[in-house]
Formats: structure tokens, C-alpha cells, sequence
């Protein structure tokens, strides 16, 4: 993955920064993506993106058993949105919370939090970060960390 600051300073205190980042062939989304967000030491972001996957999986929350389910989609695709943001735990780990819509060679889609991918052959994403930070807290209700402005 290549990255090029687009707006904003490098240091502390100096507002709000904005990437391009240009995913390559083979790289895998997630991981990359919190790679990036750990080695620029961000505390809150948000990001949209287009581009082509291969071998994604995204989940599905079913409220009633408080889990998540998988959706496998197995093929070459193309990104039509993938939005989403980056936060921090009570712990300070790097936390990405993104929802996804793929378009299948046949024109139909599938959606839903993207839980992980391989890019093919590119993935363009916009990242933005948000000097206040963001935070996600463990809900006892739900189950899941959100975010607690």
C-alpha cells in the first residue's frame, strides 16, 4: 500500500489530516488499514472507498443471538461503497468499524460490515482523521464496543 498526506500537518495539534492511500494487489484490507492507523498514531478517522476485492467476508448482526454471521462471497468484485471509521479502545487498540457493498459480475450486491478482504487489483481510500479522537466502549446491552462521543 502507498500513502500520500494530501492536507494537514505532520505534528500534534496542527488539525485535521487527510490521506490518499492506494491499495495494491495482494494487500489485505483490514490489516492494512490498522496498520496505517497504528504507525500514524491515530485516535479517530473516518474513510470512504472504491476499488476491487477478491475473497471478502463480510458479517451479518443478528440481533437476537448478539452474534455476527458470516457472508462469505468468494470471487472477484468490485467496491460500489465502502465507508467507515477508525477509533480506539478503552485500551488504546486500534479499532475499524467499516460496512461494505460489493457488486457481483452479475450486477447484483451484497453488504455488510466487512470483516476482512484481499485487494485486486486496486482499493482507493480516502482517510480523514478527526483530532478529537474516537472511542469505542464495551455495551453491555448489545454486546459490542461503540462509540461513546
Amino acid at each position: 500500500m502507498r500513502s500520500k498526506l494530501l492536507r494537514g500537518g505532520s505534528g500534534e495539534g496542527e488539525g485535521e489530516r487527510t490521506w490518499v492511500l492506494a491499495f495494491e494487489t495482494g494487500d489485505p484490507v483490514v490489516d492494512t488499514l490498522r496498520g496505517f492507523a497504528g504507525a500514524q498514531d491515530l485516535r479517530g478517522a473516518h474513510f470512504t472507498a472504491i476499488g476491487a476485492l477478491r475473497e471478502v467476508t463480510l458479517r451479518y448482526f443478528d440481533w437476537e443471538s448478539k452474534s455476527y454471521r458470516d457472508i462469505p462471497v468468494p470471487e472477484q468484485v468490485e467496491v460500489l461503497t465502502m465507508t467507515g471509521n477508525v477509533a480506539r479502545s478503552k485500551e488504546g487498540d486500534v479499532k475499524l468499524h467499516a460496512h461494505l457493498i460489493v457488486g457481483r459480475s452479475d450486477g447484483t450486491t451484497r453488504g455488510g460490515h466487512l470483516k476482512e478482504a484481499v485487494v485486486r487489483p486496486t482499493l482507493e481510500v480516502i482517510l480523514t482523521e478527526e483530532p478529537a479522537g474516537l472511542r469505542r466502549t464495551f455495551d453491555e446491552e448489545t454486546g459490542l464496543a461503540l462509540l461513546k462521543p
